[in-house]
């Protein structure tokens, strides 16, 4: 006879993840409140980042010159 019993998770496992979640936290608080000047000062050039980039990788669908009804020859 076998028993379907699933065992939960253990409890010192839950305890080590919420206590690494509570120092992210508090990681994540800190590093907000004490640079939020650099993040502000380097946001700019990261917006001017972000524009090559996205560039990039929203023409990556296009299959370079075709399917933009451009016709090369032909008759006329």
């Amino acid at each position: 006879m076998s028993s379907d019993v699933q065992e939960g998770p253990r409890p010192s496992r839950v305890l080590s993840r919420i206590a690494i979640a509570v120092l992210v936290a508090i990681v994540v608080f800190f590093l907000w409140t004490e640079h939020r000047a650099h993040l502000f000062g380097v946001l700019p050039y990261l917006l001017l980042l972000l524009c090559p980039l996205m560039h990039l990788f929203m023409h990556r669908g296009h299959g370079g010159a075709r399917g933009h009804g451009h016709h090369h020859g032909g008759t006329s």
